[in-house]
């Protein structure tokens, strides 16, 4: 019960983030995304690293994550933009970090590299990864 003194809890909301965070595919998402090199892969490599889902579906399930705040979309400036190279990149949020930090969901981050460096990729995909990244 909620006083003045003892705010409403927010164990809901924090279940909720937990529920969006620990679906299968929004899980294997993250896992990617720490795993990868510079934690900012992009949408291509992503699906890419995915091959049982559509990129459509990773997509969605990246927007869910980003519209909980655990993932942010960042862009490449436009002055260091090159053709045929991408510039919008997606990571964990300083928030995100933090929360997946208290659900202790990051201890397998070093695996997850190691994992990651392990997959064998096109060269395009080596290209997209290592690609400019922007600043965080």
């Amino acid at each position: 019960m909620s006083t003045p003194d003892h705010p409403p809890n927010d164990l809901e909301s924090v279940r909720d983030r937990l529920n969006v965070v620990t679906q299968e595919t929004r899980f294997s998402l993250l896992q990617d995304i720490l795993g990868h090199p510079s934690e900012l892969p992009t949408l291509k490599e992503l699906d890419y690293v995915n091959p049982s889902k559509s990129q459509t579906t990773i997509r969605q399930h990246l927007q869910q994550l980003v519209d909980t705040g655990i993932v942010e979309e960042v862009r490449l400036p436009e002055d260091r933009r090159q053709n045929d190279l991408p510039y919008k990149f997606y990571g964990i949020s300083a928030s995100g970090r933090q929360f997946l930090e208290e659900h202790k969901l990051l201890r397998a981050q070093d695996t997850l590299r190691e994992i990651y460096a392990q997959v064998e990729k096109t060269d395009d995909i080596n290209r997209y990864e290592t690609a400019p990244r922007p600043e965080r």
